[in-house]
């Protein structure tokens, strides 16, 4: 387990702040020590709270160009057949993972190939779990190019918390099934856009693994 790079500016600020908080407590009310623990034991579970966001598991992934890796850490809300009309222009089955804030927010790339397509979007910040969030909201689209020619499309979005999409990727840039992408501050959501007869192997509800959870194998 590591701290991502997203993360450790942040959290070393953070730790500068809360200690210069907790000495100027001490410091001005030297005869409280019930506040002073108090406001210890508050900064520490603080802490503990925001470096989890930032926490990079370290692990072997499983290469199968055969299957589709979950992107993210989460749950699956969304499994439908859905018109991918952004770049695609074609029927798809669409795979949503949802992001809370207790989940490992790193992003994997679900298949290997070559981008052949980005694209950032300015958007709004509904909640991650909103019907329209994935055309409405901040957001961003990637289309991996595999080596068979088929095309997976999968997108960043941001929801009502998580403001803060980082993707890493450019076109023409070639990628192994799960390198880190991207990254999301504070969860959110990822979508996935699978050929029709893709073989959907999760089910609403089940809890994915970013890496490592296979989402579909292709044909």
């Amino acid at each position: 387990m590591t701290i991502h790079r997203e993360g450790r500016v942040l959290l070393f600020v953070l730790l500068i702040v809360l200690f210069a908080v907790n000495w100027v407590v001490a410091y001005f009310f030297p005869g409280h020590t019930f506040i002073q623990n108090l406001l210890l034991i508050a900064s520490i579970i603080f802490y503990l709270i925001i470096l989890q966001f930032f926490r990079n598991p370290i692990f072997q992934i499983s290469k199968n160009d055969k299957q589709v890796l979950a992107p993210a850490d989460g749950k699956v809300v969304v499994i439908e057949e859905t018109v991918e009309s952004e770049y695609l222009n074609e029927k798809r089955r669409q795979v949503s993972i949802f992001m809370s804030p207790v989940n490992v927010h790193v992003n994997r790339m679900p298949v290997a190939g070559t981008v052949s397509y980005y694209k950032y979007h300015i958007g709004k910040y509904l909640v991650a779990w909103h019907p329209k969030s994935s055309t409405e909201n901040e957001r961003t689209t990637v289309v991996v190019k595999m080596k068979n020619g088929v095309e997976i499309l999968f997108r960043q979005i941001a929801g009502a918390l998580a403001r803060r999409i980082k993707c890493y990727v450019k076109e023409n840039q070639v990628y192994q099934q799960g390198d880190e992408f991207g990254f999301i501050k504070f969860g959110s959501r990822v979508d996935l856009f699978l050929p029709l007869d893709a073989k959907i192997v999760v089910k609403i509800g089940d809890v994915t693994k970013g890496g490592r959870t296979v989402i579909a194998e292709l044909k």
